[in-house]
């Protein structure tokens, strides 16, 4: 017995402006595509139940390609400082969350961002002293790749003075070489261990809480990467959690896990393999960070910084490094997921995987691949691999990424038209929770390119299509991890995985495709939200 769709426009998104009528479902799967009356002659027999979308307009399931869910519940769960304009601001709001919670329990703030504010500084962690003393406070840059820690938070973590930088980490210290409490990149690790591990149950309500909301975003998956960031046990609690959230009975949703390599071992000790687990919950490549972000300057360039002419930024791991970690993720048979920003980082990933080359039918990506040239460009389009790109950092990032590039290095960033043009295989995803996870943020930022810092459009040349854009969220999603032969559009044999929209993005305006409302999200051919 099955379900019939109609009174919608559907968007098969199997071509520009492919559109049919009614589909009729079976089992998760979609067994027929046509009329509605049509279909209902042909499975008169068969149907159980008839859905009206009263004229709403239908896709194939958005899927975010690159985020990290339990972060987005974290993001819903902390104190949210993503919209604070001024360190006054964010002091301010950790002041009230201090007088609320008891005393010696951990704060966590999300989402400081420094190049939005009239006066770009960096707390200083004597400002959170003056706050509490007794309560350890880590406040997490937008990036991610950066935080700031009171006093208590190092103390807790039993980092003196004398510590050195780790590898692919920075400790700032003032000019007496007192640590100022701003650790970049791999130093926060320094921090985050001392952090009480969570229990399963807890990241189940994460995962619960973030789940819930990115289905009422129209999301009907996600790549995500957060199996290694949960104290002792990590990969295991955080796998339960997933399992035990998104059972199918309860909660469906596609969560496809990428595998950091700092917990592969884990999962290569279970025998467990690339897109093995349950229906939706499934595991995926081999994650390894090659550099930072551009915020904090510790995004890997091959020419330095233009406001920082001593720094051209971090590399994560040395080349011999980051090439073992490659090939140990070919002796798994496992393709690898690379976070590279920077020119030097995408460079040094892609000599790598020519060297290492993938011997089973999978795909690597390249996770942002935002800082590129045309040689670069040239060897990307010789890879098996996607570039998993995020859209709206051109809304948070310009115009202040100029002043890190220059004028010159701006005119190849963050090139998604280029990158299409020559043929080169992409993803859509926003990275959250650094980034807004609505997918209709992402689409109007890939069609208008317009900064939300100051309202201008950057590089107007490198805009797409909303057909373009779209397809990055359901036929792009699916590529990246092999499954382009059953998601990703709506056609016969393909998942029964629908968002529905309530405006036609083709028809409005560009700069008010992020104010379509959400009308349903449907999942294995069942409506798990209904707005």
């Amino acid at each position: 017995m099955g379900i019939l769709w109609f009174g919608g426009t559907f968007y098969t998104m199997c071509e520009v402006n492919d559109t049919v009528e009614a589909v009729y479902t079976q089992a998760g799967r979609i067994v027929k595509v046509g009329t509605y009356q049509r279909l209902k002659t042909q499975f008169k027999s068969d149907i159980e139940r008839e859905i009206d979308l009263t004229g709403r307009y239908i896709f194939p399931g958005f899927v975010d390609s690159h985020l990290h869910i339990i972060g987005q519940g974290e993001k819903l769960a902390h104190l949210d400082l993503s919209t604070c304009m001024s360190a006054e601001e964010v002091l301010a709001c950790v002041r009230e969350r201090v007088e609320s919670i008891p005393s010696g329990q951990w704060l966590f703030g999300e989402g400081w961002n420094d190049n939005q504010w009239d006066e770009q500084r960096i707390i200083d962690r004597k400002e959170l002293d003056d706050i509490s003393n007794h309560h350890p406070i880590i406040l997490t840059r937008v990036c991610r790749h950066a935080l700031i820690a009171n006093t208590k938070a190092i103390e807790s973590a039993q980092i003196t003075e004398g510590v050195k930088d780790p590898q692919g980490g920075k400790i700032m210290r003032d000019r007496n070489n007192r640590i100022t409490g701003y650790f970049l990149d791999t130093a926060q690790d320094l921090i985050k261990q001392a952090v009480p591990d969570r229990s399963t149950e807890e990241l189940k309500q994460l995962i619960d809480l973030s789940i819930d909301y990115l289905l009422s975003l129209g999301l009907v998956g996600g790549h995500s990467e957060d199996l290694a960031y949960y104290g002792k046990g990590s990969f295991n609690k955080v796998s339960q959690a997933y399992k035990q959230s998104i059972n199918g009975d309860d909660r469906k949703f596609r969560a496809h896990l990428l595998v950091h390599h700092e917990v592969i071992d884990d999962f290569a000790k279970q025998s467990l393999r690339y897109k093995e687990g349950t229906p939706f919950v499934e595991y995926g490549a081999m994650k390894i960070f090659a550099d930072g972000a551009l915020g904090g300057r510790t995004a890997w360039l091959e020419a330095s910084y233009h406001d920082d002419p001593s720094n051209t930024g971090l590399a994560i791991h040395t080349k011999e490094e980051l090439a073992a970690l490659i090939a140990k993720a070919r002796s798994l048979q496992l393709p690898v997921a690379v976070h590279a920003i920077g020119d030097a980082a995408i460079n040094t990933v892609a000599q790598l995987l020519e060297a290492y080359p993938l011997t089973a039918r999978y795909r690597d990506r390249i996770i942002h691949a935002m800082i590129v040239n045309q040689p670069l460009i040239n060897k990307l389009a010789k890879l098996n691999a996607v570039l998993d790109i995020q859209p709206t950092f051109v809304s948070s990032d310009f115009p202040w990424v100029i002043q890190r590039l220059g004028s010159d290095r701006i005119k190849t960033a963050y090139p998604w038209r280029t990158f299409l043009d020559h043929g080169i295989a992409c993803a859509a995803g926003s990275d959250a929770p650094i980034e807004d996870v609505n997918p209709l943020y992402g689409i109007e930022a890939f069609v208008e390119r317009r900064s939300t810092i100051d309202q201008q459009i950057y590089n107007a040349e490198q805009q797409l299509t909303v057909y373009e854009a779209i397809s990055l969220y359901t036929k792009g999603s699916a590529y990246v991890i092999g499954k382009e032969q059953e998601t990703g559009l709506i056609k016969e044999g393909y998942l029964a995985d629908f968002t529905v929209l309530e405006q036609d993005p083709f028809q409005v305006e560009k700069h008010m495709i992020h104010k379509i409302n959400v009308g349903m999200t449907v999942v294995d051919g069942t409506i798990v939200y209904h707005r």
